[in-house]
């Protein structure tokens, strides 16, 4: 492959967007030529501009508007134009691109991914929670666009890579490895640290979605956003705890075939396949998966009582489309509040529970789905309002 493929990069500095960069630089004679449109990130802004002096990128934008005049100070006589701020943000997913890879943390990525898919362009979505709070709307608006959505995920790339025939799927199986709490008693976590939390067995990942793996969240976020992703309902998702994190989904089929997709815990193989799709491209250096030096995999149902996460998203699904953008906001509250030490490792899903409890409550009258993405912000807000006054009362 020789042609040139522009691609927008939103969240650089996370651990998807390194990932992603190291792609990106490959030079290789039989995969595509990558040329950077746009990067993002949201405070470190240092690296920021490292990385689009070292891509020769067009456009980039930090989030956190402090700190516009050192990154323009950082590309003064680059000749890459910079912005900051949300309005920021949006610009550089709004810029001609084939390919946007939508790598920021939580339902700040719904407002710029958008945006891309109103350029028809291929979204490499590594964000769960565009779809999680916006779900039909969001799907919606990609069709009206004709954007691609490809699933960075590597539980929904997994399925999307053997996806054969729909009519003919029984369940989807997403895999989760358990998180450093998988082996571990409730009065252990009741009194887990953040830095017990955050440190993924398997994984190098963000503070944020190492959490949620630890809580089994963000399984639960997985299993909505498939639900919506393959129009799939919820009682035909099943998830299997598989510690070693090699087989990264399944589908099984009604003739009782069961196709998996395995390879070694790197990212950079469903991000390449995103890039490349719908063809596949070499990954140099990738450490390639030897079945026979592993010897054996494991698998085992999640215990409801110690990870009540994934009932709760289920229990989401059955209430309407509103219920899920309640869930991912009142859990980025409370997490946040536990990385904070304000409140305990388990309060993180009972305070999202109770929430959500409360929404689906009298109080509120009968919730509608949303309309427009003016009512998901409006519901997401005050979800984030109610959540902090619970955490602080």
């Amino acid at each position: 492959m020789s042609e040139q493929v522009k691609v927008s990069l939103l969240g650089a500095t996370g651990s998807i967007g390194s990932s992603t960069i190291s792609i990106l630089k490959q030079n290789c004679a039989d995969m595509p030529e990558f040329k950077v449109v746009s990067l993002t990130a949201q405070n470190s802004v240092q690296e920021l501009a490292k990385l689009a002096i070292e891509t020769n990128a067009e456009f980039a934008a930090i989030g956190n508007e402090n700190k516009y005049q050192e990154l323009k100070d950082l590309l003064a006589g680059t000749g890459i134009e910079c912005a900051s701020g949300e309005t920021g943000l949006v610009d550089a997913a709004a810029r001609q691109c084939d390919t946007l890879v939508s790598a920021i943390t939580g339902a700040a990525a719904l407002r710029p991914t958008l945006e891309g898919i109103k350029q028809g362009a291929k979204i490499a979505l590594a964000n769960k929670e565009s779809i999680v709070c916006a779900g039909v709307l969001f799907l919606s608006e990609a069709k009206k666009y004709n954007a691609t959505l490809l699933p960075v995920d590597s539980e929904h790339n997994a399925i999307f890579q053997v996806l054969d025939n729909h009519k003919r799927v029984e369940k989807l199986i997403l895999t989760a490895s358990g998180g450093p709490f998988r082996t571990s008693t409730i009065d252990e976590m009741r009194e887990a640290t953040p830095e017990q939390a955050i440190s993924h067995p398997n994984w190098s990942m963000g503070a944020k979605i190492s959490v949620d793996s630890a809580t089994m969240m963000n399984k639960s976020l997985e299993l909505i956003e498939a639900s919506y992703l393959f129009n799939t309902p919820e009682e035909k998702i099943d998830v299997l705890i598989h510690p070693q994190s090699i087989v990264h989904s399944l589908v099984s089929y009604d003739d009782g075939s069961v196709l998996a997709q395995l390879g070694m815990p790197d990212m950079r193989t469903p991000i390449s396949y995103a890039l490349a799709w719908p063809n596949r491209m070499p990954v140099p250096g990738l450490e390639r998966l030897d079945l026979g030096r592993i010897g054996s995999l494991s698998f085992e149902t999640p215990d409801d009582a110690r990870f009540p996460a994934v009932s709760l998203a289920r229990k989401a699904l059955t209430l309407g489309a509103w219920a899920p953008n309640v869930i991912n906001a009142v859990n980025e509250i409370a997490v946040d509040a536990f990385l904070n030490n304000v409140i305990g490792f388990m309060d993180i899903t009972r305070t999202t529970e109770k929430l959500l409890d409360r929404f689906a409550s009298d109080e509120f009258g009968a919730m509608t789905d949303p309309n427009s993405f003016d009512d998901v912000f409006e519901l997401d807000g005050l979800a984030r309002k109610l959540a902090l006054e619970a955490i602080k009362a």
